[in-house]
């Protein structure tokens, strides 16, 4: 007598050919639906609903890899509670184990599943007020990088166990969903640069605003700055005393973005409050010294040289707080500076700084930043203090508010390559 095993059934092929082609109507859709909205939360429920359906899940969450910390982070969960609170390791469950082997896991059975894998849905439950019967952890993979995990909890069947068909299902439709989220999350970060972006223009803005505005008509002091970037650590102001006087000052604030631009908005703003007030360089230099230095950041300085030109006495009185020394430009074609310095902003409170007087008639006066005679050719040479008296001589005849904006066009139109604030305040004393 002859035992024969009966025949596993197959499904009719018909069959099989309409739930692959179902399948890819479902892939077809998620990619369309996904392509449509670069919003990350949406492409996230998206995900989950269509996932979840298809599946036939109780339960499904999507967890993405938190980089900065290396922790999963749920950040989308449909039908379980509370997993918004958790960060897990990346070696936590299945989920470790599917990030580390790059597929798609079946636990058919948590509770006859090794120790390890039944403890961790034992307390994730507790915590969540869950209770997990089958698992399917599928990684997402995009560009050949794996940003997190989709993991969809017990099937909605009398057994709630999932099948190898179902781990193979999720594994595809993992797929273009990774992409979508990828792309999504790319979306918002390039959302939220643009927003960061846009508020440093409107610092930028602010710091344009700040600095005075050159006049159209005769006026013996015009300034002029070129941020390097969007803002700038530099800053001047000029202002009329009365009385043939005016008031000027030119500051460098010590690095590069934003942290320096808003010292430097608190400095120029100080300066220009007190300056309506104070008409002595050097105490008004002791005052911003004292301010600056109650909040200033640790490494942080600002140079400053503060002055008054008085018409009718032809002289400057000048005071300076580490600044790079002033150019003099004389009627008879020399070149001198005014070296007198103590230490820049910030760094000591109550120190105290000293002003000097200087004669000063039919000639010109250059303030300006490093970022003028440090500017560099493409051979690497320096401008330097030589380099810009050149071009104070090439263009001494032009006005004072054209004369600068020339300066720095020529500059830079022949070759140098500007990676710092160009700021230059120039007072003519022969107006």
């Amino acid at each position: 007598m002859f035992l024969f095993k009966p025949k596993k059934q197959e499904e009719p092929k018909a069959q099989v050919v309409s739930k692959a082609n179902a399948d890819l109507e479902i892939i077809t859709k998620m990619n369309q639906e996904f392509a449509s909205s670069l919003d990350l939360n949406e492409t996230l429920n998206t995900a989950l609903k269509v996932i979840i359906e298809r599946i036939n899940a109780q339960a499904a969450n999507i967890f993405l890899i938190n980089e900065k910390i290396k922790k999963f982070e749920c950040i989308a969960s449909l039908h379980q509670d509370y997993l918004d609170e958790y960060q897990l390791d990346l070696k936590d469950g299945v989920m470790g184990k599917a990030v580390e082997q790059k597929k798609c896991i079946r636990v058919g059975d948590v509770r006859k599943d090794v120790r390890e894998i039944a403890n961790f849905y034992f307390d994730l439950d507790n915590k969540t007020n869950f209770t997990t019967f089958s698992v399917l952890c599928s990684p997402l993979i995009a560009a050949n990088e794996c940003i997190g995990v989709i993991h969809c909890l017990n099937k909605k069947t009398s057994t709630k166990l999932f099948e190898e068909g179902d781990r193979q299902l999720l594994e595809t439709l993992s797929a273009p969903a990774a992409f979508a989220i990828r792309n999504a999350k790319m979306a918002k970060e390039m959302i939220e640069k643009n927003k960061i972006q846009k508020e440093v223009e409107i610092v930028g803005d602010i710091q344009k605003s700040l600095l005075s505005k050159n006049k159209k008509e005769d006026f013996p002091i015009a300034g002029i700055n070129i941020p390097a970037k969007v803002v700038s650590g530099d800053f001047y102001n000029f202002s009329d005393l009365g009385d043939g006087k005016y008031g000027f000052g030119v500051a460098d604030v010590s690095g590069k973005g934003i942290k320096s631009s808003l010292l430097m908005s608190k400095a120029s703003s100080l300066y220009s409050c007190l300056s309506k007030t104070n008409f002595s360089a050097a105490e008004l230099l002791i005052q911003l010294n004292n301010e600056i230095c109650e909040t200033i950041s640790r490494g942080m300085f600002v140079t400053m040289l503060i002055g008054i030109y008085d018409s009718n006495k032809k002289e400057l009185l000048l005071s300076s707080a580490g600044h790079e020394p002033p150019i003099i430009f004389s009627k008879d074609g020399t070149f001198t500076n005014y070296n007198e310095s103590g230490p820049p902003l910030g760094i000591m409170p109550k120190t105290k700084y000293t002003e000097h007087t200087i004669p000063f008639d039919n000639s010109s006066m250059y303030i300006f930043t490093d970022g003028i005679t440090e500017i560099k050719n493409p051979k690497g040479e320096m401008l330097g203090s030589e380099g810009f008296q050149n071009y104070i001589k090439k263009y001494k005849d032009k006005p004072n508010n054209e004369r600068l904006k020339i300066i720095i066009e020529d500059i830079l139109n022949t070759g140098h390559i500007q990676k710092d604030d160009l700021t230059i305040v120039v007072i003519d004393g022969n107006n």
